[in-house]
């Protein structure tokens, strides 16, 4: 943590931080969580109730960060060629040209993303995964960074569809932000509501947070460390809790997520409360409980705590 760039992009960090708990009140773990994710160059699903601050923290992200920022309501009729672009065929100059989609932007919010058709999500499948768009024979590289945060009710909501487990994999982490306690929602109802993000001051711009990104990529991991994740890992495939396990990707993905933690707490190394703190967010939508066929974070955490640290 002792050079310069290292010390301006974690103060920038630090700062955004304290930003976006003034947006959102009561809910440090999910901002820091929300931050990490983009610093481990992931993406980052929220699951939960219509007007508890979804929309809010993207905003607010966008905001403290500087970055381009698109909003694309999921519906029914949304089509993929709505969210990645199309090729028009011009008269003028007798061929087509593209016409890019909100997907090329930094930061994109597909808020109520299960509201669109499986087809319709799985249109972010590329763009996710590779940070390109391909169409027309053509490959298009997507903004540096890009980040995707998308929202999701509850499926037991009206007009709702399960996203598709290849799209689920997509996102490195899920958050639910739940009601604000009795003290936040005492100042947000003091504060007369509005738009809380619409103030907030950039606090780490683009090539500060790019070189975060860079700089969380070199925390160091021990090999007892890898001992620990490889616990973990086993531990959800002997199937006696989930349908399936971890994957491979899964697996990377959380030690980006830890990486993340650990840097933002002002460390060069990971250690198990790292892994133990961003764990249930990392895998909690990739472990369908045995039981009830659908994700169950009391499963993931109670498997967190049976597995001891070597």
């Amino acid at each position: 943590m002792s050079s310069p760039t290292n010390l301006n992009a974690h103060s920038g960090a630090r700062a955004a931080l304290d930003e976006l708990e003034r947006v959102i009140l009561g809910k440090p773990t999910q901002v820091r969580l929300a931050l990490a994710c983009l610093l481990a160059r992931g993406h980052l699903l929220i699951e939960d109730l219509p007007g508890v601050g979804k929309t809010t923290l993207a905003h607010g992200l966008a905001g403290t960060l500087g970055l381009q920022f698109a909003r694309v309501q999921f519906t029914s009729d949304l089509l993929p060629a709505d969210l990645t672009g199309v090729s028009v065929f011009e008269r003028e100059s007798g061929s087509f040209r593209f016409h890019e989609g909100p997907v090329f932007t930094q930061l994109l919010l597909a808020d109520e993303i299960n509201r669109a058709t499986p087809k319709t999500q799985s249109a972010l499948l590329e763009a996710m995964e590779e940070r390109q768009v391909s169409e027309g024979g053509v490959t298009r590289p997507l903004p540096e960074p890009f980040f995707v945060i998308a929202t999701q009710n509850p499926l037991e909501q009206v007009g709702t569809f399960p996203l598709p487990e290849a799209q689920l994999d997509r996102f490195l982490m899920t958050v639910t932000l739940g009601y604000p306690d009795v003290r936040a929602e005492r100042a947000l109802l003091a504060g007369g509501g509005g738009d809380r993000a619409a103030g907030v001051t950039v606090t780490l711009p683009r090539e500060p947070l790019l070189d975060a990104q860079r700089l969380v990529e070199g925390v160091y991991v021990s090999d007892a460390l890898l001992d620990y994740v490889q616990l973990l890992l086993a531990a959800t495939r002997d199937g006696s809790r989930f349908v399936v396990g971890l994957s491979p990707r899964a697996a990377l993905g959380l030690m980006r997520a830890a990486r993340a933690w650990a840097w933002l707490a002002g460390r060069d190394m990971v250690l198990p409360e790292d892994i133990q703190a961003v764990f249930p967010s990392v895998a909690v939508h990739r472990l369908p409980d045995r039981a009830t066929l659908r994700p169950n974070l009391a499963s993931v955490r109670a498997l967190l705590a049976a597995t001891p640290v070597p």
